[in-house]
């Protein structure tokens, strides 16, 4: 698939077009229908879809990427997130796997569906939530839930976290407390009303209260909402762990405004850093 040489919007269609093609052919494999709109992911790098299958409502996803690079944890992040139970999640049933031209890999993931609508159709909320006080409940002994499954998988490499927060801060950040976390806990993967939490895809250890500092990153432009964030997270938040949590997140974010996401949320960012304790 070479679109190297193609306008940037020529390309993006290009390739959705194809992403859709992958998408028809692992539903041809599962012996599924896809009867739902497809949900592009980061970068089109993702293609997912409600399917109908035999046993009833599934969700399919198809994920691309150049062959030295589909390997690790955050490619089988899906299917190893099977083992965390008692949280209300997809669970992967099925798997296949192609390589296309040599140069890149697909990897289908049939799953159960989880019914409910995204509570942002972006990472970053943009609008305040009436989310009703059990639905925080459930966030909250989610992620506690998480904390406590034991894994070798890794979130991310601490010289690789402190790297990106001395490059995006210039500041040198130690970790001391770390803990199973979701790794990617932002608005577009959780559900509503009732709650849910999608794309375990970089679930494993990572510095304690990660999951917390993430959606509070993501809800700065939201201050209702930011709020009640705190308040169902506050003994992570204020603690010195979650501090130290908070300024990571705040600067793998401030790395994506760099590629061009969220430019919005660069000045709360960077003012919420500023105003954190030692």
């Amino acid at each position: 698939m070479a679109v190297d040489d193609t306008p940037s919007e020529e390309a993006d269609e290009i390739f959705g077009e194809w992403m859709r093609q992958n998408l028809d052919r692992a539903a041809e494999h599962f012996e599924v229908a896809v009867v739902g709109e497809p949900v592009f992911g980061w970068r089109l790098r993702s293609i997912s879809a409600a399917v109908r299958s035999t046993s009833g409502p599934r969700w399919l996803r198809v994920v691309s990427e150049q062959v030295e690079w589909a390997d690790g944890d955050w490619w089988t992040g899906n299917a190893d997130s099977n083992a965390i139970t008692g949280v209300r999640k997809p669970k992967v049933l099925g798997l296949v796997q192609w390589d296309v031209e040599q140069a890149r890999r697909q990897r289908g993931e049939l799953m159960t569906f989880v019914p409910g609508q995204r509570c942002s159709d972006t990472d970053v909320l943009r609008a305040e939530l009436d989310l009703p006080a059990e639905w925080w409940e459930q966030l909250r002994g989610t992620i506690d839930a998480v904390r406590e499954v034991a894994t070798e998988r890794m979130r991310d490499d601490e010289p690789a976290m402190r790297r990106a927060v001395h490059d995006a801060l210039g500041i040198d950040l130690r970790i001391e407390h770390w803990e199973t976390v979701h790794g990617d806990l932002h608005w577009a993967n959780l559900l509503r009303p009732r709650f849910g939490l999608l794309d375990w895809e970089l679930w494993g250890r990572g510095p304690a209260g990660t999951d917390a500092a993430s959606l509070y990153c993501y809800s700065l432009l939201t201050p209702g909402t930011a709020a009640q964030v705190w308040e169902t997270f506050a003994d992570v938040l204020e603690a010195p762990h979650g501090r130290t949590a908070l300024r990571y997140a705040a600067a793998r974010i401030l790395h994506r405004v760099d590629m061009g996401d969220h430019p919005d949320l660069a000045e709360p960012l960077r003012e919420l850093v500023a105003n954190l304790p030692e």
